[in-house]
């Protein structure tokens, strides 16, 4: 049986429903025969793993442990979908302050048992900050962590799949930027169908301007409508893609859609957010996003409420002052 790596990967709040599909398609795609759950709620996590085990993977050496120590030591690639999950009426937003303090404790961690750690994906909510929390705290190289964006434009392609009738295949390059919450930027300007940018398609009988701002708001929607629908928050689709991620940063296939990634240019400063992204063995890179007039003022108002929820975590005491932040982490300078 062949695989991407050899080395640990460790997948935090495994006794979850994101954690437990994560594991679950960790194997399946074979990323590493060295996978590690981690959970605080002992049961739940021994009845994951007992699923998995059941699964009967071949040349899976499947451990799992209630100690963050046992779990994180030797760990060289890490998932988290570790914190409080979005409940019924929720936006990610609230769950910021609970979530931020899960975040600081697990960078913390980090920085003590797996420093030599060579990528994490973090995934739970509000994943922009809980992401630049964890960064922070855990000392590590900015190329080093990326969280879970890509949700928004997968659910961007299937929006738009559904209104042309046409397969996925046939829609190139859906893209959402910036935030992962409501106040997300929606492109239109990257995307073509059957080869044609939809910004030509706009305004047309074929998708009027009303109806293209009702789809919009499906899309910034699309995460409250799952738990409309099944009573409780998406677990499939993170799972799925947060471990495409980790793939690459293995030196897997290349990550086809934006990524949270830690930004401070000449225009964006001390915030993470989903840009264009490559993630590689070298880690994960960025390019600055480029669109319409209207599209890089939605990006400008999604950055601005990003700087206000890091900054109401700096006020909570979670984070320090944005001066002081490179005396904790050397790497953000």
């Amino acid at each position: 049986m062949e695989f991407l790596t050899n080395e640990k990967l460790t997948i935090v709040g495994a006794a979850g429903m994101i954690g437990s599909n994560m594991a679950q398609t960790a194997m399946m795609m074979h990323l590493t025969p060295n996978i590690c759950l981690y959970d605080p709620y002992g049961p739940g996590l021994e009845g994951v793993a007992e699923e998995m085990m059941h699964c009967g993977f071949e040349g899976v050496n499947l451990t799992y442990t209630s100690d963050i120590a046992e779990a994180l030591t030797g760990a060289k690639y890490i998932v988290s979908s570790g914190g409080a999950a979005r409940k019924a009426g929720m936006t990610r937003e609230d769950l910021l302050k609970g979530n931020a303090q899960i975040a600081e404790e697990f960078g913390k961690n980090v920085r003590k048992y797996c420093p030599d750690v060579k990528h994490i994906v973090v995934i739970f909510n509000p994943a922009d900050i809980t992401g630049l929390i964890t960064l922070i705290y855990s000392g590590l190289k900015p190329s080093q962590v990326t969280t879970l964006a890509a949700l928004d434009s997968t659910r961007l392609l299937t929006e738009l799949s559904r209104w042309f009738k046409k397969p996925a295949s046939e829609i190139e390059n859906c893209r959402t930027y910036g935030g992962h919450g409501e106040q997300m930027a929606v492109y239109a300007s990257t995307t073509k169908v059957d080869g044609k940018p939809l910004t030509e398609i706009i305004g047309t009988e074929v998708l009027p301007d009303g109806e293209w701002e009702n789809l919009k708001v499906r899309v910034i929607q699309g995460g409250k409508h799952i738990i409309d629908l099944r009573g409780r928050s998406s677990f499939q689709s993170p799972a799925y893609l947060s471990i495409e991620m980790i793939a690459a940063a293995m030196g897997g296939k290349p990550f086809r859609w934006p990524a949270g990634v830690y930004v401070d240019n000449d225009h964006f400063q001390h915030i993470m957010m989903a840009m264009e992204t490559t993630i590689s063995k070298d880690g994960v890179s960025y390019r600055e996003v480029k669109g319409t007039p209207a599209e890089q003022a939605e990006l400008e108002k999604s950055y601005s409420h990003l700087c206000t929820l890091r900054d109401e975590v700096i006020a909570m005491g979670v984070l320090p002052p944005i001066a002081d932040w490179s005396k904790i982490n050397p790497n953000l300078k």
